[in-house]
């Protein structure tokens, strides 16, 4: 059975605005492309979608699987942009100790509501505090995290979660590449600019897939990429 490339996106799709440049003292401040599209609500709707979508047989685990086959027993993950905390509950229930954070509470009540067990955390990623610096055997950005952040928060958003890593650890990401795979009527990240964000970051690129049933990637409108820290 395949699994879901990407998560399902909310039907509603924003124009690109200019944009104006802003300094690092305002990252925090920004709006990511995320809450710009949906408002911050959609929670309670994204959980009732895929719970209907696992009542229909559908592999809604391929992202997890995927993580843990890259994990030893009982390692420790976080869930960046963890949304309603499927990736992360399906880890734990594997054995792993995960941590999820997100920026949006409507995402956060349903993960707490369905697993008060896990540790969520509302933070925006451009400023997460409170983890434990190089805490994490693998940090994800799973369900198109990356290009739905702030424009020009990115850089420093992949610096953050690499710093969480320890010395080896995995930063493992998955997202669109071009309007089919994005919940946007543009594509905002290239992997060259995400590789650049990495590199700046320590991180070193080992792995680069189509899909989360790790099909090799030779092009296409969607990438999983696997960076370490050396």
């Amino acid at each position: 059975m395949r699994s879901l490339g990407c998560w399902p996106v909310p039907e509603d799709r924003s124009e690109r605005d200019g944009g104006e440049h802003r300094t690092e003292e305002t990252l925090d401040q920004q709006r990511s492309r995320w809450d710009e599209i949906t408002g911050g609500d959609h929670g309670a709707r994204y959980a009732a979608r895929f719970a209907d979508l696992a009542e229909s047989g559908a592999d809604v685990h391929g992202e997890a699987r995927f993580c843990a086959a890259r994990l030893a027993p009982g390692s420790r993950v976080l869930d960046a942009g963890c949304g309603t905390g499927r990736v992360a509950a399906k880890l734990v229930d594997e054995g792993h100790t995960c941590v999820g954070v997100d920026s949006d509470a409507s995402m956060l009540a349903e993960a707490r509501r369905a697993r008060p067990d896990i540790d969520w955390y509302e933070a925006d990623l451009v400023n997460v505090t409170g983890l434990d610096v190089g805490a994490f055997d693998m940090v994800i950005a799973a369900g198109n995290v990356v290009p739905l952040l702030a424009e020009g928060t990115e850089s420093t958003v992949i610096t953050g979660l690499a710093e969480l890593l320890r010395p080896g650890g995995v930063l493992v990401s998955g997202f669109g590449l071009d309007t089919q795979h994005l919940p946007l009527s543009f594509a905002p990240t290239t992997l060259d600019e995400y590789d650049t964000w990495c590199s700046r970051a320590g991180l070193v690129l080992r792995q680069r897939f189509a899909t989360w049933d790790a099909d090799p990637y030779e092009g296409g409108g969607y990438a999983v990429s696997v960076h370490t820290r050396p």
